[in-house]
C-alpha cells in the first residue's frame, strides 16, 4: 500500500482485519471515512472505543452486557428452570429474534475441539453444572451449532448430564449441519426451538 498515505494505508490496513472485509472493501470504507465529517468520524471512534470499555460479559450467563448479572437473568418474567447452553453470546442474540423462548442461556465461550487445543477446561462448562446444582433447573436445551464440534460438545454435555435429574433436549435439525446460529433466519431458529427432543 505504498501508493496511498501512510495513515490511509494504515486505515485500510486494519479494516482488512474485520471479518469479510477484502481490500476493495477496505479501501471503500476507508476512503468513506475519508469524506465523513469529522464530528460523524469523532462518533464512530467513541462508538469502538465504549465496545472494549463498557462491555462484558455476565458473570452468570455470559451474555454480552453493560452490566452483570445481565437483563436476562435479572429479568423476572423468564421462565427460572430452563437453560439454553450455546456457544458464543451471539447466538444468543439470534435465538431472542425468534421470540420463541424466554428461559435463561449460558454461553460456553466455544466448543470442545481437541484439534485446536481446546478441552472442557478451557470452556464455561464446569459454571454450567454449578448452576444446575444451586438452581431449580428442569431442563437444559443443548443449542450448539450442527458442526463436528458442536455435536461433540453436545455428547459431552448430554454424557455429563444424564444422571442430573433433569430433562435434557437438543434444538430440532431446522438448522442446516454445518450452519451457525447467527446467519440462520429467524423462522428456522424458532422451529429448530419448538422441534427440540430428548437426547
Amino acid at each position: 500500500m505504498l501508493y496511498y498515505p501512510e495513515p490511509l494505508a494504515r486505515v485500510i490496513s486494519e479494516l482488512q482485519k474485520l471479518p469479510t472485509i477484502g481490500p476493495k472493501t477496505a479501501q471503500r470504507l476507508a476512503f468513506f471515512l475519508l469524506r465523513m465529517p469529522e464530528s460523524e468520524t469523532t462518533k464512530l471512534v467513541q462508538a469502538i472505543s465504549d465496545v472494549k470499555t463498557l462491555l462484558s460479559y455476565c458473570d452468570i450467563c455470559g451474555n454480552i452486557t453493560d452490566r452483570s448479572p445481565c437483563y436476562i437473568c435479572t429479568d423476572p418474567e423468564r421462565d427460572l428452570q430452563t437453560i439454553c447452553v450455546i456457544e458464543d453470546p451471539d447466538d444468543l442474540l439470534a435465538i431472542e429474534r425468534t421470540k420463541e423462548y424466554n428461559g435463561l442461556y449460558h454461553a460456553l465461550m466455544g466448543v470442545l475441539s481437541p484439534l485446536d487445543g481446546v478441552g472442557p477446561n478451557d470452556l464455561r462448562i464446569d459454571p454450567l453444572f454449578e448452576r444446575i446444582r444451586n438452581e431449580n433447573i428442569k431442563e437444559v436445551i443443548l443449542a450448539t451449532n450442527y458442526t463436528t464440534e458442536g455435536q461433540a460438545t453436545a455428547l459431552y454435555l448430554t454424557k455429563r448430564l444424564e444422571n442430573a435429574g433433569i430433562v435434557i433436549t437438543r434444538i430440532a435439525y431446522g438448522i442446516p449441519v454445518g450452519g451457525d446460529l447467527e446467519y440462520i433466519d429467524e423462522v428456522t431458529l424458532a422451529k429448530a426451538l419448538e422441534g427440540r427432543r430428548r437426547v
